[in-house]
């Protein structure tokens, strides 16, 4: 019996690797789109938050998704990863 391998991404808050499915993925497409990817599957770079709101503030205020992306990132993109988090913690 084979055991499969699990991918791990680093978060960019707390900077622990952690199984991808565990992380919510950002990505950014060929014309600069930023967009969240729940699947993991949309074609483009993408960036890992930890589900947790502590670490979601942490790479806000460090400004890691613009490091990671080389390049500014829109409020909307952060409103809807912070709300995307609070639904989720909400469950």
């Amino acid at each position: 019996m084979k055991v499969k391998k699990v991918p791990m991404r680093m978060c960019l808050g707390c900077q622990e690797m952690k199984p991808k499915k565990e992380l919510i993925r950002v990505v950014k497409n060929k014309e600069n789109e930023i967009s969240l990817d729940f699947t993991g599957k949309k074609p483009g770079r993408g960036a890992y938050i930890c589900k947790s709101l502590a670490c979601f503030e942490k790479a806000k205020k460090g400004k890691k998704l613009e490091r990671a992306f080389e390049m500014p990132i829109g409020p909307e993109i952060y409103s809807a990863l912070e709300q995307q988090l609070e639904a989720d913690n909400d469950k």
